[in-house]
C-alpha cells in the first residue's frame, strides 16, 4: 500500500475511533440518546476473552410479581382517635406527678395529684389518671404549679398504630383509593421495609399546592415509629403477580425505541421490547422476549456501541 493511501486509511480510522468514543461517552451518562446510523446491523460477535474483558453479565427473562408504584413523601403522626389531652375542670395546685414525658402508661394509671381550691379541712384532693393507654408526649405542669379549669396537664398518644400523612398531586388522584397496599421506608431506618394500607383520601384539594392529603396506616409492633419521622411511601396502583420481567439495567433506549441484547452463543442480538409495569429493579416485558431469554445486564451499553459500528467486534484489519 502506498504512503498516500496509508495516510488516508489512518485518518478514516481516527475519525471512526472518535465517533465510537463519543457514542460510548453519551451512553455512559445514561438516558436516551439520538443516533443517525443507517444500514442493517447484525448481531455482535464476541470471543470468550472479549466477554471477560468487557465484564459482560447476563440474566434470564423470568416470571415474577411486579407492581406499578406511585411515590409520595410524608411524616409519621399518631392516629387522630388515639390521642388524648389530660386536664381538669377545677382550680388547684399540683401536689405530685407520677409520669414524665416518654413514659408508657396504661389506661387508668395515676399521672398526678391535684389539691383543689375548694374550701375544706383538709381541701379535697383529686387524682388525675390516664384516659388511654399510650405514651406521654408532653408533661405541661410541675409540682407546686397552680392550675385553672381546662389547663392542659399531659398529652398522650397511642403509638401501637401510626399513620403517614402525605400528599398526592391532582394529576395522580385518579390512581389512588382506600385499601391499596403501600410500601414504606423511613429515613431513620433505611433497611426496614414496612407494609401499610391507604386508609384515607382527603375530601378537598388544596388550591395552592394542588394536592390532596392521604393517610397510610402502619402497625408499630416493634416500636420503631415515632411522630414526625420522615417517610417515603410507594402506593401500589397496579399489580401483575406473574409478569415476564428483566432487570432494569438490561434495557436501553435510543431514538424513542427500547431494546435489550440477547445472548445466543457468541452472538449478542438487539431485540426491541415493549415495557409494562416497572419498579426500582425490574421491568415487565410485554413483547419481544420469551421466558429463558438471556439478556445482557452489565456491559449492554458497550455491546450497543459495537452494534452501531456494524454489529461485529474485530481486531485490526490487514493492509
Amino acid at each position: 500500500m502506498s504512503l498516500k493511501y496509508r495516510e488516508l486509511a489512518a485518518v478514516v480510522a481516527l475519525i471512526g475511533a472518535i465517533a465510537a468514543l463519543a457514542i460510548t461517552s453519551a451512553l455512559g451518562h445514561g438516558g436516551a440518546i439520538e443516533v443517525n446510523e443507517g444500514g442493517t446491523k447484525g448481531p455482535v460477535v464476541l470471543t470468550p476473552e472479549q466477554v471477560i474483558a468487557l465484564g459482560l453479565m447476563t440474566a434470564p427473562a423470568d416470571m415474577r410479581p411486579l407492581s406499578r408504584l406511585l411515590r409520595v413523601h410524608g411524616e409519621l403522626a399518631p392516629l387522630t382517635e388515639a390521642q388524648a389531652i389530660v386536664s381538669l375542670r377545677i382550680s388547684g395546685n399540683i401536689q405530685a406527678i407520677y409520669a414524665n414525658a416518654g413514659d408508657l402508661v396504661q389506661r387508668g394509671q395515676r399521672l398526678a395529684l391535684v389539691q383543689s381550691r375548694v374550701v375544706g379541712n383538709p381541701p379535697p384532693v383529686v387524682t388525675v389518671t390516664a384516659p388511654i393507654t399510650g405514651v406521654v408526649d408532653t408533661r405541661d405542669v410541675a409540682v407546686g404549679q397552680s392550675i385553672e379549669p381546662d389547663t392542659t396537664l399531659f398529652h398522650l398518644s397511642d403509638h401501637r398504630r401510626m399513620r403517614v400523612v402525605g400528599k398526592v398531586y391532582e394529576e395522580d388522584l385518579g390512581q389512588v383509593k382506600v385499601g391499596q397496599k403501600v410500601f414504606v421506608k423511613l429515613l431513620a431506618f433505611p433497611k426496614e421495609l414496612l407494609i401499610g394500607v391507604l386508609s384515607f383520601v382527603g375530601p378537598t384539594l388544596d388550591a395552592e399546592t394542588r394536592t390532596v392529603d392521604v393517610w397510610i396506616l402502619l402497625d408499630n409492633a416493634q416500636g420503631l415509629l415515632k411522630p414526625n419521622l420522615f417517610a417515603r411511601a410507594d402506593i401500589v396502583v397496579g399489580e401483575n403477580l406473574s409478569a415476564l420481567a428483566v432487570p432494569n439495567t438490561a434495557i436501553l433506549e435510543a431514538n424513542g425505541e427500547k431494546f435489550v441484547f440477547i445472548h445466543q452463543g457468541q452472538k449478542y442480538a438487539r431485540v426491541e421490547v415493549a415495557i409494562g409495569l416497572a419498579d426500582d429493579q425490574y421491568s415487565e416485558i410485554l413483547s419481544g422476549l420469551v421466558p429463558g431469554d438471556e439478556v445482557v445486564t452489565q456491559g449492554a451499553r458497550e455491546v450497543y456501541t459495537m452494534w452501531l459500528t456494524g454489529g461485529r467486534s474485530s481486531n485490526a484489519g490487514s493492509d
